[in-house]
């Protein structure tokens, strides 16, 4: 079970396009769509083919695939993406896993890493039966029951596995770096410029490294859909996609007002893709109202009080996918200071699976443009009593819980210090987002 959890929660399993999904538009998809998408299914085969030698005439700066090269004269970028979760998604949690699994079952690493560490470069072990990378359909869908060294390949026969003599621990470590999105064969690759136009400065042989390729699929919101949705026959609870967000995204106002990913999480092209995990980024998207039906209460009377929280700048829903949780928090405190015996009340909110994904427990995430209200009733039973509403986003909820529960199962020390490493920053990211204390009585 812990390889289902590996392919389908620990990592988003393939950087897939769905075409199948632009059905989901009432119009037809017009000629520029349908050049992005051929676009982006070759630009997004995983694992990202490898780049090969350079051109004779590139520096050793426009030959490497490290991301401080790019940044020698991106710095802006640069910096915005050190500081990303995409510099750190090789982190302790998915390394801890996968420097055990990339032995004992490739399959399922290699599924890892092609939204993890996409390049080929970043990668171990390679295919070594012709055939091909598995289906990307496949890399959506429950893991079969292969043995730990081969996969079907696209005829139904198996794949195996050997060295990549081409292997970069150090650029693997990088986790999705500059090149994973833009170069595909040393060709630079990126959005149109900022007026619009897409023809290079100059001839290529007198830009760095040859200039690059601009296509406005860098600005679609297809382009991120590969690491942040499931194929449509993909693993599924209670009839829901278990990774869901692109279809959240599509269904809602945001994409019908051409507001892309990238409006919200790469605003004026920073690459930052701030998310759950940046208290502000929260903010923006997420307003909190506390509510008590009376200002002073008697011993004796019932406490009332309610929350609402409201999704009001959050394109999908909020939490997407299953890891982040709300915690609502209610308690009562004495003139004493301590608390009240059995007045704390809590309610998450958010998309709740059992650690083996067999079973959905709850699902109370909010929609765009819907809110929630979680409500707290209590005796008052003393004077000088106040009441703590607070409200917690825990980002890795369900990692930090995971995490927890297979580091005692690790083969070795080291994968197992990582594990225990990794619970301890999931929880180190959690933050309040609303906190406000009421006397009542």
């Amino acid at each position: 079970m812990q390889r289902l959890l590996l392919v389908i929660v620990s990592m988003s399993a393939s950087v897939a396009l769905s075409i199948g999904a632009w059905a989901m538009s009432d119009q037809p998809p017009a000629a520029d769509d349908h050049a992005q998408i051929e676009f982006l299914a070759r630009h997004w085969q995983t694992p990202i083919p490898p780049q090969g030698k350079p051109p004779a005439h590139f520096s050793s700066i426009e030959g490497s695939l490290d991301p401080e090269s790019c940044g020698v004269c991106h710095r802006a970028q640069y910096e915005d993406w050190s500081g990303s979760l995409h510099s750190k998604s090789m982190g302790s949690g998915v390394v801890g896993q996968t420097m055990e699994l990339i032995h004992d079952n490739p399959k399922m690493a290699l599924l890892c890493y092609s939204c993890h560490a996409p390049l080929t470069e970043q990668q171990e072990k390679v295919v070594k039966k012709k055939g091909g990378t598995p289906s990307r359909v496949k890399k959506r869908h429950r893991p079969s029951a292969s043995p730990p060294d081969a996969l079907e390949d696209g005829g139904g026969g198996e794949l195996t596995f050997k060295t990549n003599h081409a292997f970069s621990a150090s650029l693997q470590a990088k986790g999705l770096s500059c090149a994973g999105c833009h170069v595909r064969g040393h060709q630079r690759f990126g959005p149109p410029k900022r007026d619009g136009s897409i023809e290079n400065s100059a001839p290529a042989m007198q830009l760095p490294h040859g200039g690059a390729i601009r296509t406005a699929a860098f600005e679609q919101a297809e382009f991120c859909k590969g690491c942040h949705q499931f194929e449509p026959s993909g693993y599924a609870l209670n009839g829901k996609l278990l990774e869901n967000t692109y279809n959240e995204w599509k269904e809602g106002s945001y994409a019908r007002e051409g507001k892309s990913c990238q409006s919200c999480h790469m605003p004026e092209r920073r690459h930052q893709w701030r998310g759950v995990h940046d208290p502000e980024m929260v903010k923006q998207g997420v307003s909190v109202r506390l509510a008590l039906d009376k200002e002073h209460y008697r011993v004796g009377e019932q406490l009332r009080a309610e929350i609402t929280l409201a999704n009001i700048g959050v394109g999908h829903n909020f939490p997407t996918y299953v890891t982040p949780k709300i915690v609502v928090r209610w308690e009562l405190i004495g003139g004493d200071g301590k608390r009240v015996n059995e007045s704390v009340q809590e309610e998450r909110i958010g998309r709740e699976v059992t650690l083996d994904l067999t079973q959905e427990l709850f699902d109370t995430r909010i929609a765009p443009g819907k809110s929630r209200t979680i409500r707290y009733v209590r005796a008052i039973d003393r004077t000088g009593l106040t009441l703590r509403a607070s409200v917690v986003v825990v980002p890795d909820d369900f990692y930090i819980q995971f995490f927890e529960a297979t580091a005692p199962k690790a083969k070795g020390k080291e994968a197992r210090a990582l594990l225990e490493q990794a619970a301890r920053e999931g929880r180190a990211r959690s933050f309040p987002l609303f906190t406000e204390n009421v006397v009542v009585s």
